[in-house]
């Protein structure tokens, strides 16, 4: 195996990030009435960061926020980014390492597991919340993910939308192939060698071509 593709989920495989923003503006709305971007502001933070950058003093947040993400996420849709699975079949056909490495933890992917029953057969390996020390935009978790194939990051294109999963992916030293489902193009080009509304006519030869 020469290169693996490593894709980041909400907003990546599954276009989620609409409900996830429906959600957060409900929030906002009731805890930052004066702070209208709020869902916006928190895109791509894991919630032990939204915690400690806004509720800092107030200790029953995060418990709080928890439950009702977790209420959410059993009610929530999980439809496909067009193109996505067929272009993540195509790579396992081709031999290149396919892996979803996520900042979602064991109960979020049980509901996706629950509406997609066969999606983590169409992987080789899913990286959770759990298997990583530092959350993203720490590389961390795109090192791992590289070395579970035997590879270097500079042998891996990393699939990203938030600008945190960007960030995290460039640092590993990854080819970054950023998505548009979250942010706007001229956000997502700063930090991405090539950008896609979605992977509708994304072959494996024209990602292989990325590195040259």
């Amino acid at each position: 195996m020469k290169h693996a593709a490593l894709f980041d989920l909400d907003g990546v495989l599954v276009d989620t990030e609409g409900q996830y923003t429906q959600w957060w503006q409900e929030v906002g709305r009731h805890d930052f009435p004066d702070q209208p971007t709020f869902a916006h502001d928190i895109k791509g933070q894991t919630l032990t960061q939204i915690c400690h950058k806004y509720y800092a003093d107030d200790a029953e947040a995060p418990a709080r926020l928890a439950q009702g993400l977790a209420v959410f996420e059993k009610h929530m849709h999980f439809p496909f980014v067009p193109g996505a699975m067929a272009f993540v079949d195509a790579l396992r056909q081709a031999g290149v390492g396919v892996a979803v490495v996520t900042s979602s933890n064991h109960a979020k992917m049980a509901c996706l597991y629950a509406a997609h029953p066969d999606f983590s057969a169409h992987f080789d390996r899913i990286f959770t919340a759990e298997d990583a020390l530092r959350s993203k935009p720490a590389p961390d978790c795109y090192v791992t993910a590289a070395r579970y194939f035997g590879l270097d990051p500079t042998a891996c294109f990393v699939f990203e939308d938030s600008v945190n999963g960007l960030i995290a992916g460039r640092d590993s030293g990854a080819t970054v192939v950023g998505v548009t489902t979250t942010h706007h193009e001229d956000v997502v080009a700063r930090y991405s060698a090539y950008v896609i509304p979605h992977f509708e006519g994304m072959t494996v030869q024209h990602m292989l071509n990325l590195k040259h």
